[in-house]
């Protein structure tokens, strides 16, 4: 019986290894997105392009998994854009500033992010405040701060192990920030798929107060997920650094919202409790080869955001077709 029984067993365990969770559409929608653009560009379909696209989505894919597990529980968050500015001023105010060994100043920059996250989650849970209201308010607030610590300055110059993290492929293809956006990824999915705080989190977006009734901390779990989002926002904003070889409190304007459309876009429903990370990296891919794909067809900027919020609009159309 046990003989029969274990290809069965194995084959249920591959396939859920392989689901997609929901993100199947998004996928077919990806696969056609490349055919189109192999034959509209002979550029794109190229190794060094594909490398070069990899390297574009490192923030928006590291951004993405936090903002996934906020939406799961049926939240939002406003504030990651502006999270990721004030990260990277403390950063490289600290250590240019104030002569702070980079990686100490990096652990700051982190430990100030996870803090301003956490702070919105409070607001939302103990105050009651709407995530939306609590999550705009922190973004002023963070952009605010970024701006004060160099009164709007940027800070440029880092040493060169720092911003060579960014362009060294090791093997090849691989660099430290890349490795970063995937181990991030793997986490994640780890995270929702295995543990029981994963399965927390599609509890409450489901519905929180059952959620509450069976034993679950929705509060700490609230707070839990904003300090998450604003950590992760805050590692893109040292990716990001790392790119740049530079900090700036401009950085991250609008990041919140390609980070939204990212997940969205990726199967993940607004109104919680449905959808993961295999969505949200097909979301990020989407986003990552049609920006890169339009630069190759020489769109400009202006037509790029119109065509991205009519991908936006036709996700969350699917999404409200789907429900019905």
């Amino acid at each position: 019986m046990t003989a029969t029984q274990s290809p069965a067993a194995r084959k249920s365990r591959i396939s859920d290894l392989l689901s997609l969770s929901g993100a199947t559409g998004p996928l077919i929608g990806l696969l056609l997105l490349c055919i189109f653009l192999s034959f509209a560009t002979d550029s794109f379909m190229t190794a060094r392009n594909l490398l070069n696209v990899l390297d574009q989505i490192t923030v928006l894919g590291i951004m993405a998994v936090g903002m996934t597990f906020v939406i799961l529980i049926g939240g939002i968050d406003l504030s990651v854009g502006s999270i990721l500015a004030l990260a990277m001023m403390v950063m490289g105010y600290l250590a240019n500033s104030v002569g702070l060994p980079l990686p100490l100043a990096i652990l700051a920059a982190l430990a100030v992010a996870a803090f301003s996250g956490a702070l919105s989650g409070l607001l939302t849970t103990t105050f009651a405040v709407p995530a939306f209201i609590s999550t705009l308010a922190m973004m002023s607030i963070a952009r605010g701060l970024a701006n004060m610590i160099t009164d709007g300055q940027q800070i440029v110059g880092f040493p060169a192990w720092f911003s060579m993290l960014s362009f060294t492929r090791y093997g090849g293809f691989l660099t430290v920030t890349v490795a970063v956006m995937l181990v991030v990824f793997a986490i994640g999915w780890i995270f929702l798929r295995y543990t029981s705080g994963g399965r927390s989190l599609y509890a409450i977006g489901g519905n929180p107060e059952v959620a509450r009734l069976a034993g679950i901390n929705v509060k700490l779990f609230t707070v839990g997920v904003y300090l998450v989002s604003g950590l992760l926002a805050g590692l893109a904003g040292i990716v990001l650094a790392m790119r740049l070889d530079a900090v700036q409190p401009t950085a991250g304007f609008t990041y919140e919202l390609d980070t939204i459309a990212a997940v969205v876009i990726g199967g993940t429903s607004l109104s919680g409790g449905q959808g993961g990370i295999v969505g949200t990296i097909i979301g990020v891919l989407i986003i990552g080869v049609l920006r890169n794909g339009l630069n190759l067809l020489g769109v400009s900027p202006f037509t790029q955001a119109v065509v991205i919020g009519v991908v936006i609009a036709l996700a969350v159309a699917a999404e409200s077709f789907k429900k019905r």
